[in-house]
């Protein structure tokens, strides 16, 4: 996303306009400030957090002053609360602009095409229930309508079944497998990737 984006989505920021489209309940928005309390739980509450996404406690308040800065949307990285019903905060999504990047796990391999990085994270009682499907598959339509972004990519722990599942149903290919790719709960463990293009043929939700 080039500045006058970010710019210009930082806009809507504070106003929690929806900006894709509701299926299954769930809908996209930039992140307003009521969020942050309940994002701060993935900083500070492990079980919130889950095995695959926890990595220590954290200071939620870098996030805070970040978002009184640019929203959680810039160049680096962006971030977009996961809303159920219209109404409640159930996670949030996050992309960021790789092109031209080494990929995670090779670092002498880089991306030559516009390429963005995607991942997910929704609070326990909501998962297991087809909404991260379906905000990923929002978060792919959303990238390919507003970006330049030829292809998409994904990481996640081996043992996330449910994150592969997730993908593979909004029509990522899995590409590949990187050892000891992560630290989990005392241990490395393997990372599996996968990816999305645009030209490839995605399921309709």
């Amino acid at each position: 996303m080039g500045h006058d984006g970010a710019r210009q989505m930082a806009l809507v920021s504070r106003s929690g306009a929806t900006i894709v489209g509701v299926a299954l309940g769930i809908s996209l928005r930039p992140v307003i400030e009521a969020d942050l309390d309940v994002m701060a739980r993935f900083a500070t509450e492990p079980d919130a957090a889950g095995e695959f996404e926890w990595g220590g406690f954290a200071d939620f308040n870098v996030t805070r002053r970040r978002w009184a800065e640019d929203g959680l949307l810039a160049d680096d990285s962006s971030f977009l609360a996961v809303i159920l019903d219209d109404a409640d905060f159930i996670g949030f999504v996050g992309f960021r602009d790789v092109s031209g990047r080494p990929t995670r796990g090779a670092p002498k391999r880089r991306i030559s095409v516009p390429c963005y990085e995607i991942g997910i994270v929704l609070l326990p009682e909501y998962r297991g229930k087809g909404f991260g499907t379906e905000a990923q598959r929002q978060l792919v339509g959303y990238l390919f309508a507003t970006t330049p972004a030829y292809r998409i990519q994904a990481s996640t722990a081996a043992g996330n079944l449910g994150e592969q599942r997730a993908l593979e149903k909004v029509g990522f290919q899995r590409e590949g497998v990187t050892r000891g790719a992560a630290y989990h709960n005392g241990e490395w463990v393997d990372g599996v990737h996968y990816g999305l293009l645009r030209d490839d043929g995605r399921p309709q939700g």
